[in-house]
Formats: structure tokens, C-alpha cells, sequence
């Protein structure tokens, strides 16, 4: 039985990739700030043995070390960095930039990523599928944008990128691969109702693209339908 640990596993495309690959046979190790809240994560554990829940702050690095102490003995095929933040107002762009919430924003989306990679890289070692996918966004694409706003998210998906890149070319070495991935702009929370797909075939796309995954692939920026993304 295959292993993944998701990140942000409570709602939107977090939760459905629970759902989804614990349908599929595999275990599911769901990480979220909040068990005790996540009603709806709960029952799909009560309804799937083979998913557990871990209460996990990302931005607390503290937390992501003493996780990975606690699964110090498993094996881990995909780290899935799903959780992140999309913080930007419109009363707050440029020359009413809230700092302090940028840096949050960079912890979150940007480094919290790339720590919980370190953490649980020998676990990842020892799985079979050995890959490292972070859900990011075409707004972290530079080449892409052509109408600003949205200063916060976009500099920490780009950074975001540029880190796991990164990561691909570091960690070759050892088989480690990392696949950076747009699920395209869904119907969530963080996405709003009038985004153009639901997270079922987001979702699926994406199962898709880490299901296929091979080495060569390794720091590429795909869309949840397989499309090359640019830089």
C-alpha cells in the first residue's frame, strides 16, 4: 500500500485528495491545523481505516519536526505541500502593503514547503514513488503576468517554484523528485464560486500528472491537465 501525507487536508483540494486516494487503495496520512474541527475529515476516516489525522501548523516548525518524530519508523511515496494562504485585499496593494502578513504569507506558502521536505526526507527515501508536489499557481508564474495585484500570493508562489526547483536539482542525487503543479482555478474557499472548475476534476487531473510522474520531469511547472506552465 502506497503512502501520502497532505498538508491543508480539512477543505478544498486538500480534503478531496483524501477522499480521492483513500477511494484508490492508498494510505492517507492527513495533516490539518485543526482536527477536532475537521467534522468532515473525520468521517471520511471513520469510512476509510486506512486514512489517519495529524494535527499539523505548518508555520510552526516546530510541530512539522516532532510529526515527522512521531512517523520517524514509516515510509512516505508523495509529500503533497497543499496547504497555503491567499491573503491579498485590494485596500492593501501597493503603498498599503501589510509587511508583517507578507511574511507570514512567504513562511506559509513559500518555506514551510521546502521545511517540511527536509523533515521528512528519510521517509521519502525509504518509500517507493519518492516525490515531492507542491501545489502552487500560474499567479506565481512571472512570465505569465500581465495584470499585477495580488503582491502577496504571487511572490510567495514564485518563490515557491523557485524553491522547488531547487529541490529537483539538489535532491536528484538521492531519486527525489518534485513536480510543481497548477490545479487550474477551482471552485474553493480560497478559490470563490466563480472560478471555472469544481475540485473533483482538478484533482483528478492532478492524481494524473503525479501518477505519471517520472524522474525527467523532475522541477517541472504542469497544469492540472498536463500543459507545461511557463516560468
Amino acid at each position: 500500500m502506497q503512502t501520502i501525507l497532505i498538508t491543508g487536508a480539512n477543505r478544498g483540494l486538500g480534503f478531496e485528495f483524501c477522499r480521492q486516494y483513500a477511494m484508490a487503495g492508498w494510505r492517507v496520512i492527513a495533516a490539518c491545523r485543526d482536527p477536532s474541527a475537521a467534522i468532515g475529515l473525520v468521517a471520511l476516516a471513520e469510512q476509510y481505516p486506512s486514512l489517519q489525522i495529524e494535527a499539523l501548523e505548518i508555520a510552526n516548525f516546530a510541530q512539522i519536526d516532532a510529526l515527522s518524530l512521531r512517523l520517524a519508523d514509516q515510509s512516505i511515496d508523495v509529500l503533497l505541500n497543499n496547504a497555503g494562504v491567499y491573503p491579498d485585499k485590494p485596500e492593501q496593494g501597493f503603498g498599503w502593503i501589510d509587511y508583517p502578513e507578507w511574511s507570514k504569507t512567504l513562511l506559509i506558502n513559500t518555506m514551510a514547503p521546502v521545511k517540511l521536505a527536509e523533515a521528512f526526507l528519510p521517509q521519502l527515501e525509504r518509500g517507493h514513488k519518492k516525490l515531492i508536489v507542491a501545489v502552487s499557481s500560474l499567479m506565481g508564474s512571472i512570465a505569465d503576468n500581465s495584470s499585477g495585484s495580488s503582491l502577496l500570493y504571487r511572490t510567495s508562489k514564485a518563490g515557491l517554484n523557485a524553491a522547488m526547483k531547487n529541490l529537483a536539482i539538489d535532491l536528484a542525487a538521492r531519486s527525489l523528485g518534485v513536480l510543481i503543479l497548477h490545479p487550474g482555478w477551482v471552485k474553493t474557499d480560497m478559490g470563490g464560486q466563480n472560478a471555472l472548475i469544481e475540485a473533483k476534476e482538478s484533482v483528478t487531473g492532478m492524481r494524473k500528472q503525479i501518477d505519471a510522474f517520472s524522474l525527467e520531469q523532475s522541477g517541472c511547472f504542469i497544469k492540472y491537465d498536463g500543459s507545461r506552465l511557463p516560468w
